[in-house]
């Protein structure tokens, strides 16, 4: 199948924007790995300082043998779920490399936040941040400079791209990613949801939603909807950079200890495959495409930028916006249908949406740490008897409820758009919104925070047609929280029949679900974003269909008016407490959302 025009147009777009960029960091890349390795290049003391903790036999393999040496990076601790599974994880991959004459050492840990502990509180102001505060440890443990590859052990939200982000630029190490797989399914994530709108409307009490909560979120292992965790594990996939099809298999299945292994042979069998190389254009625009298929988390359009842009590919959401005019949306899992991620791989999940993909000539067949390349993703592993092995998926879907092919997809387009306007830039993520609902013309009712918007809830204040705008969001201003407390509101007015939509420059991972919200406004109101020329009452047209987010205000009052400034006790309190001051030099230097929201640039 050849490729299909958008996709080769796209590729040569970005390819052009980046050939400088790109050009430099592979010729950094190349630099690096002409040189001899570790063991042989550094002097005696540095030498002894990196063995000293070793077994003798582990020395004798290093320096002498110079046999590969491999480093974990770990995003271990049992506060994440999703991560509580690593904790045996370097045991068992230095036993696996032992017995194919490598060694390993745990180079460095990561730290990694659970958002679903932080949401709603000041803690979530550092999640955004928290993603390059690891691409910086990851940085810090790799500085070592004595490995011949890495293996990153990292799963939820911001932990992936920023391990990615730090390996890339590692980028002469050749480097896997190993997943731990989902928690088995407990309460259905549609059925958590109703409590929480029950909760909001004041029907149900804390006893209630705790017990709803306990249910969903039950045991070790990654949440089971689908959200940014879950996409980074099928971007990981689309890229080639984990063992084929070891996303979504439980923690403690024998499949999962077997996959675990493999990930050290296939990274010691793919020594000569820098991460550097391996993700090129077409890897991104793979990652990009694997996310539109599937209705993946709006998160990725800020961090794939970023990670794009750590292997010196520059790429925006129009990029995104024309890819997804043409890739199929292949996959409803919950937010966008009722499926969880453990029903997803039962259907076929991240090798079925891929083959697809790659049959219609809507991804790039390229290499990958696998020998097969991109196709051997397109399998599903299992074990026969004690031995791993990999099967051809059926050619019909197994279930269509779940996951369709390109021929009766559920929907033609990937279900998210670029809305362009006076009041910015900004993306909505339609895949989950009926479709009487991709228009919404109302009245806006301007907030600064969540919990002044939640207040007005409560209040009564908005049962009507309303345009809820909640700014002052964005990284300078506050590291950009996810929202996700206004969604149980707004989708109970929206119950009611009434016209809503939330305009923001916040994020909030496409957990919006049925309610229309155009998400990650750029530039941000505390930059002079024009979102901070709102105010109360200005009608706003969110649509969809046409890709337009535009305050209906005559231009030359618009032009006239003055930027609303945050409130500086506001300012104020979200500088300082429970260690937000640490993060004040972050805050005045990242870029705006559509540049990856960075901070080392």
């Amino acid at each position: 199948m050849s490729l299909h025009p958008v996709l080769e147009r796209v590729l040569q777009r970005v390819r052009e924007r980046s050939a400088p960029t790109r050009s430099a960091y592979l010729a950094q890349v190349r630099r690096l790995r002409q040189r001899p390795r570790g063991s042989d290049r550094l002097g005696c003391a540095n030498v002894a300082h990196a063995v000293a903790a070793l077994p003798p036999s582990d020395k004798l393999r290093i320096v002498a043998e110079r046999a590969p040496h491999l480093a974990v990076v770990t995003a271990y601790n049992d506060m994440l779920s999703a991560h509580q599974p690593y904790e045996s994880y370097p045991a068992q991959i230095r036993a696996a490399a032992a017995r194919l004459g490598a060694t390993v050492q745990v180079a460095g840990g990561v730290p990694a936040m659970c958002d679903g502990v932080t949401q709603g509180t000041p803690g979530m102001e550092l999640s955004l941040f928290s993603r390059d505060t690891i691409a910086m440890g990851t940085a810090i443990a790799l500085s070592h400079d004595v490995f011949d590859g890495a293996l990153m052990l990292g799963i939820c939200d911001k932990i992936v791209p920023g391990l990615l982000i730090g390996a890339l630029h590692f980028g002469h190490l050749p480097t896997l990613f190993v997943p731990a797989g989902p928690m088995a399914s407990g309460l259905s994530n549609s059925d958590k949801a109703k409590v929480r709108e029950l909760y909001a409307q004041g029907k149900v009490g804390r006893a209630e939603l705790l017990a709803a909560e306990n249910a969903a979120y039950h045991g070790a292992g990654t949440c089971t909807f689908y959200g940014t965790a879950n996409s980074n594990q099928m971007l990981l996939e689309a890229m080639g950079l984990h063992v084929p099809g070891s996303a979504f298999v439980h923690p403690h299945s024998g499949l999962r200890q077997a996959l675990t292994d493999e990930a050290v042979r296939l990274l010691l069998a793919g020594l000569d495959k820098p991460i550097g190389e391996l993700v090129d254009e077409r890897c991104i625009l793979n990652a990009m495409a694997a996310l539109l298929a599937t209705g993946g988390s709006t998160n990725h359009l800020i961090h794939w930028v970023a990670v794009a842009c750590a292997a010196g590919i520059l790429i925006d959401w129009s990029d995104f916006s024309e890819l997804s005019a043409v890739v199929p949306l292949l996959a409803r899992v919950y937010p966008n249908g009722s499926a969880d991620v453990n029903q997803f791989q039962a259907a076929g999940g991240p090798g079925f949406v891929m083959r697809e993909l790659l049959d219609a000539g809507l991804m790039f067949d390229v290499p990958a740490m696998a020998a097969e390349g991109l196709r051997a993703h397109t399998r599903e592993p299992g074990l026969d008897g004690t031995q791993l092995v990999w099967r051809e998926l059926p050619t019909q879907p197994p279930e269509p409820s779940v996951v369709r092919g390109v021929a009766e997809p559920f929907s033609a387009t990937g279900g998210l758009k670029l809305l362009e306007g006076n009041l910015g830039r900004s993306v909505i993520k339609v895949s989950a919104v009926p479709e009487d609902r991709h228009v919404i013309e109302a009245p806006a009712r301007i907030f600064a925070s969540q919990e002044a918007m939640q207040a007005a809830f409560k209040a009564g204040e908005l049962e009507r047609d309303v345009v809820v705008v909640v700014r002052f969001q964005g990284p300078r201003a506050n590291g950009m929280p996810e929202l996700h407390k206004l969604t149980p509101p707004l989708a109970v007015l929206q119950g009611k029949g009434f016209k809503v939509a939330l305009v923001t420059d916040g994020r909030m991972s496409g957990a919006s679900g049925k309610v229309p919200a155009a998400i990650h406004v750029s530039p941000e109101a505390l930059a002079g974003g024009p979102l901070a020329k709102l105010r109360d009452g200005d009608l706003v047209r969110l649509d969809a269909v046409a890709g337009a987010l535009q305050a209906l205000v005559p231009e030359v009052e618009w032009e006239a008016r003055e930027l609303a400034q945050l409130d500086p006790a506001a300012a104020e309190d979200n500088a300082h407490g429970l260690g937000r001051e640490l993060f004040g030099g972050m805050r005045r230097n990242v870029t705006a959302a559509e540049q990856g929201a960075i901070t080392w640039i």
